[in-house]
């Protein structure tokens, strides 16, 4: 028997999409399971938190189980903001896990990472990390799904990688989008799926203006943690 085995998705944390807080009323959950019942496949999550490009090179790609529909990769918001940031490295990790998902799956998805990421922020590596991604990406016949350009309040937590709730619908649907661009069936809009209703009116606006704020005061004091760490062990 061919079995098909759906969408697989290798990432970090932002794919892995445990835990987090509703945020204007949407559902809290991945961004791949939102896709994943978009496109009404089943969904096997590979993702770890914290992962880096080889991580899931040496730790995830074992895991597949193939052959899938669709194969899904979100990796380099911890490689670019990591200070010993090596483009090479990525690199090879990179082509050898889009290698491996070609071989695995019929489609290959790559997401790119926001260029606005992290506070501090990550700077040029970030933007060094998406050309590898989308160089790779065509040199290997996936499909792109551009995050760039992704930023604020309402889609992402103050640390500026994490998305909220209603960012990992966003990120669905830019990901259906993609796809649907190149010629694949999206049965439903990420959007449309039930508990993804993003509620606008003032009540909700303020309630959420107000628990962001919340999260800021906390993310400046880890910055602020973290500073007063470095300066005790700069190594």
């Amino acid at each position: 028997m061919d079995l098909r085995r759906g969408l697989v998705a290798l990432g970090d944390s932002i794919t892995r999409g445990q835990g987090g807080a509703p945020a204007l009323g949407v559902h809290p959950q991945s961004w791949v399971q939102w896709l994943a019942e978009a496109l009404e496949l089943p969904l096997t999550n590979l993702a770890v938190d914290g992962a880096c490009a080889p991580d899931v090179l040496r730790e995830q790609v074992p895991r597949l189980r193939g052959p899938y529909d669709l194969a899904t990769l979100h990796v380099g918001a911890n490689d670019a903001r990591s200070t010993g940031f090596d483009a090479p490295t990525f690199e090879r990790a990179v082509d050898e896990v889009l290698a491996a998902l070609g071989d695995a799956a019929g489609r290959t998805l790559v997401v790119t990472v926001p260029l606005d990421l992290g506070r501090p922020r990550a700077g040029a590596d970030v933007a060094a990390a998406d050309v590898i991604l989308r160089r790779l990406a065509e040199a290997h016949g996936a499909l792109v799904c551009g995050l760039e350009d992704l930023r604020g309040p309402r889609v992402l937590l103050p640390d500026a990688v994490h998305p909220t709730s209603a960012g990992m619908v966003a990120i669905a649907e830019r990901a259906a989008d993609a796809l649907a661009a190149a010629g694949v069936v999206v049965p439903r809009r990420p959007a449309t799926l039930p508990h993804a209703d993003e509620r606008t009116d003032a009540v909700a606006r303020v309630r959420y203006g107000a628990w962001w704020l919340r999260q800021l005061a906390r993310d400046h004091a880890r910055r602020l943690a973290e500073r007063r760490q470095y300066r005790r062990d700069p190594t």
